[in-house]
């Protein structure tokens, strides 16, 4: 068994899918590689997503200790960074694999 946040795993894949599944965290952590952007720049890169589905899944980034929230006060209008913490840097490699497994696929990849 594996566990992490208090969540338990029956194998280490299972663990990774637990932080990384779904049909947009991939997305987040994927546009967030270059560096931090704000919510609407996200929202740019993925005019698809609901807003409360965008939210929810980098609570979810946050409190899994992959993405980093930062808000700037020092003036208005308020301005709110999201990008990658140290322990969600170690997920870019596999990131980039699944992106560029998409790139062949989507290009015809005859062996399929």
């Amino acid at each position: 068994m594996y566990s992490f946040k208090g969540k338990e795993y029956p194998c280490c894949a299972s663990l990774t899918m637990g932080i990384i599944g779904g049909k947009w965290k991939t997305v987040i952590i994927y546009h967030l590689i270059e560096g931090p952007l704000r919510y609407n720049e996200l929202r740019k890169e993925m005019p698809t997503v609901t807003e409360r589905t965008l939210s929810l899944q980098l609570k979810t980034l946050e409190e899994d200790g992959i993405v980093e929230r930062k808000v700037y006060t020092t003036k208005p209008p308020l301005k709110v960074e999201y990008s990658l913490t140290e322990f969600g840097k170690t997920l870019i490699p596999l990131i980039k694999s699944i992106a560029d497994w998409g790139n062949t696929v989507s290009q015809g990849y005859s062996e399929f």
